[in-house]
């Protein structure tokens, strides 16, 4: 198993109007590169996080009735 450097986008509170720079924190971790022995899974690389519109409304506060694809502050999503 390969131990690599990883980078995770994290939101720090729900946003307000247009998400900031400021609305999110980049920590550096490192993860553990491993597959289960006899799986055909594929494990990739992501070399740019792309932010649509869409996932704006995913950084909003829930009003009424949640969505569970949601982003929830202070955690990888």
């Amino acid at each position: 198993a390969q131990q690599v450097r990883n980078k995770q986008v994290i939101l720090r509170d729900y946003v307000s109007g247009f998400p900031k720079e400021t609305d999110m924190i980049i920590v550096d971790s490192t993860i553990t590169l491993k597959l289960p022995e006899g799986s055909n899974d594929v494990l990739l690389k992501n070399l740019y996080l792309s932010c649509d519109p869409y996932m704006r409304n995913l950084m909003n506060k829930p009003q009424g009735i949640p969505n569970p694809l949601s982003y929830s502050p202070q955690s990888v999503s």
